[in-house]
């Protein structure tokens, strides 16, 4: 129940991040907005996602991840009822990165939190409940706007936004009633409380050992402090290459492209409608959350270079297919959306599967202990920084290029990190951080670990 609850982060993560898809058509229609209007509106959330994952860190070492959280939900709050109550683009853009600051944290800290919270033996499924609520939080975004969407009433974007103070407030109050983590309690020399708090989650015939382990992790971080330069050390060059390289092409196959602007891209097929245009985005949201609890089950099954390399080589045909759609779409005719969707949906299920999962992970197994935490960040940096690069280039490129050469290209950087992952993805499934540690000190490289 505590997981869940904090868990909720990773919702609002996914709503607000989905939201803007269902209202754009109606915040076009309503507004007279341009492309670049539309391209800035969609892109301000991820500059406010930066900032709050820079910062997202020393604050909740400061303050405790409990009250980073319930600080968080007051600012998803606060957005969401700006945004509904924006009375202009600029206002609405304030608003906007006002929530990216609240997803940016949300991305660091909720997950941190389960992680610090939950027994040693349940740790790793319910951390991974987070990125299932992200997942699961996208598709009520979808759902949601296609059933507060009504054509003829432009402002309907104003109720789609509103809605996003709903799981805030559930976030807000479910929060006062949790515990801190025994892991930071203790890390203030606040001992008694932590085991308190250890008392009420841990397994009895482990609470003292989790204690002692809390105790040398705290010690080995203390002994590293002040050395956040060694991760660029030559020896930690591949584990940073990898880290930049799988979120580069995790963005830069446009997934986001697709979250974000999926009924104007369906518009494009020949759909008028702005709530025809949301329903096929609901379809592409079921598929999102079923195909990463597909996802949590196979990666310590199949392992994750194998994964990798199984979803990019399904991601490669699907998005060249999608750009013949728009190609051929005369001689499709009215088939045009339903072959759109096919190919959407066979993309969404591949990356879903491998790359959208296995960043996070790859990320947080390939770093040594005394850079983690400096190694997480760069990899923070890097999804949120080309996140907004692909979304806020994705409509000039249309304009520019058209909208087959668009997921053609896309495809082809598929195919360039197909090449790359052969390369650079490790096989880290059952080796013990340690172990991974060792090999890259021994100058292993990625294909051989």
């Amino acid at each position: 129940m505590i997981a869940l609850v904090a868990a909720t982060g990773g919702l609002l993560f996914g709503f607000d991040t989905g939201v803007i898809s269902g209202a754009l058509p109606f915040l076009k229609q309503n507004w007279q907005l341009s492309d670049p209007d539309i391209a800035w509106l969609t892109t301000s959330v991820l500059v406010g996602a930066l900032l709050g994952a820079i910062f997202s860190g020393k604050l909740s070492d400061r303050i405790g991840r409990k009250r980073m959280i319930i600080i968080n939900a007051v600012i998803f709050t606060v957005g969401a009822a700006g945004c509904a109550a924006a009375k202009n683009l600029t206002l609405l853009a304030t608003m906007r990165i006002v929530i990216g600051v609240a997803i940016g944290i949300t991305s660091y800290v909720a997950p941190m939190y389960i992680a610090e919270i939950s027994p040693a033996r349940k740790r790793g499924g319910l951390v991974t409940l987070n990125q299932l609520m992200i997942t699961f939080g996208i598709l009520v975004s979808f759902i949601t706007d296609y059933l507060l969407s009504n054509d003829n009433n432009p402002a309907s974007w104003r109720w789609m936004f509103l809605v996003g103070i709903v799981p805030a407030l559930i976030l807000l109050v479910g929060m006062l009633f949790l515990p801190e983590t025994p892991r930071w309690l203790m890390s203030r020399g606040r001992w008694q409380e932590g085991k308190k708090v250890l008392e009420m989650v841990e397994d009895p015939d482990l609470i003292n050992t989790t204690a002692e382990n809390i105790k040398k992790e705290m010690t080995t971080e203390s002994a590293s402090k002040g050395r956040a330069m060694d991760v660029f050390k030559p020896w930690l060059r591949i584990p940073l290459i990898i880290t930049v390289g799988i979120f580069f092409f995790q963005q830069f196959s446009g997934v986001n492209t697709i979250i974000y602007y999926s009924p104007i891209i369906f518009k494009m097929s020949g759909i008028v409608s702005n709530s025809g245009s949301i329903l096929p985005a609901i379809i592409i949201g079921i598929v999102n959350v079923l195909c990463c609890l597909l996802s949590i089950f196979l990666l310590d099954r199949v392992g994750r270079r194998r994964l990798y390399i199984i979803g990019i080589c399904g991601m490669i045909p699907s998005l060249a297919l999608l750009g013949a759609c728009y190609h051929f779409k005369e001689a499709l005719g009215s088939s045009l959306p339903f072959f759109a969707v096919i190919s959407i949906v066979a993309y969404i299920g591949f990356i879903a599967v491998s790359l959208a999962l296995l960043g996070w992970l790859l990320i947080s197994e390939v770093f040594p202990t005394s850079v983690r935490g400096v190694g997480m960040s760069i990899g923070s940096l890097s999804h949120w920084g080309f996140n907004a690069i692909i979304s806020f280039t994705f409509l000039p490129l249309i304009n520019g290029v058209g909208i087959a050469s668009t997921f053609w290209i896309y495809s082809g950087i598929c195919i360039l990190g197909l090449w790359w992952g052969y390369y650079f993805i490790p096989e880290t499934k059952g080796r013990s951080l340690e172990n991974i540690e060792e090999h890259w000190l021994g100058g292993g490289n990625a294909r051989n670990l």
